[in-house]
């Protein structure tokens, strides 16, 4: 179901009732940049900002309004759909290829557009159907794009030796290239939320990070382009290789590395491929 934003302007009387109903209720507190508290459970995130808005997030933010607030129906002027980034990866799995990282900037107008459309998480996508649908959003929406290949990854990850702050900086990168001060922006969650909220530190954007992030139709469309620009990369280094290069991980990757170990040397691998990886292990040891 479709995820809409509600927001509602409160005093700090009510906000302090809502934190104390919201805690009584069960819902999991986190920090939250500029805000007094972000509360989320169940598919529902409501953070309460220093300015005094209340924003919710759910598919069906009425029912909170009128469970918590006593708003039997959110009033019309308070309801609205806001520009969104969506930030979101691909090929932190994939032992060959590239890592990516894009986000998209959704006004209003295109979300409604495309809301009902193709766009959802690209997990769910082919890749025929994903290279295709990556092209035309790309052409449609604002983007930004941030790939590290795999030299500039196997050098990166060697100085760090973890993947979550490399992670961490792309996504800044591109987020910092889309949001303006106080827009609302939105990433898929994949470790600790203090290494992104780092990397967007002084923007003044509005971050809430969520597992499942691509529940938000700007955090899909910015899947999609992740992985579209990931299966790119992946053709690229292929052809200039001239060997078939495997997505994900495991034994049909295990073969395609030996066999462009056998083709082109274990010293070229880092071309290709992320070495931190198990599989090479695998692949020296049976050199």
């Amino acid at each position: 179901m479709a995820q809409r934003t509600l927001v509602i302007q409160l005093d700090a009387s009510r906000a302090k009732t809502l934190q104390r109903e919201l805690e009584r209720s069960g819902f999991e507190f986190r920090g939250v940049p500029h805000a007094s508290f972000s509360a989320r459970q169940d598919g529902v995130i409501a953070t309460m900002y220093t300015s005094g808005k209340l924003v919710v997030q759910s598919a069906d933010p009425d029912t909170f309004c009128e469970r918590f607030l006593g708003i039997a129906a959110a009033p019309r002027e308070e309801t609205r759909e806001e520009t969104t980034v969506g930030s979101d990866e691909s090929g932190k799995g994939d032992y060959f290829g590239p890592l990516v990282v894009a986000a998209v900037r959704l006004e209003a107008a295109l979300a409604r557009e495309l809301r009902g459309g193709p766009v959802r998480d690209s997990k769910l996508i082919d890749d025929e159907s994903c290279l295709r649908l990556g092209a035309a959003l790309r052409a449609k929406l604002p983007h930004a794009i941030a790939r590290l290949d795999p030299p500039a990854y196997n050098a990166e990850h060697a100085r760090v030796k973890n993947l979550n702050p490399m992670l961490a900086k792309l996504h800044g990168v591109v987020i910092k290239q889309l949001a303006s001060p106080g827009m609302l922006v939105v990433v898929d969650q994949f470790g600790p939320e203090r290494l992104v909220a780092h990397e967007v530190e002084g923007t003044d954007v509005r971050l809430v990070q969520r597992p499942r992030g691509e529940e938000i139709l700007a955090v899909a469309a910015a899947s999609v382009i992740a992985r579209e620009q990931f299966l790119r990369g992946l053709q690229e280094l292929s052809e200039q290789w001239g060997l078939d290069l495997c997505k994900g991980a495991g034994d049909p990757t295990d073969r395609a590395a030996r066999k462009f170990v056998a083709v082109h040397g274990f010293d070229k691998l880092g071309n290709v491929a992320k070495l931190h990886f198990r599989t090479t292990q695998k692949i020296g040891g049976s050199r």
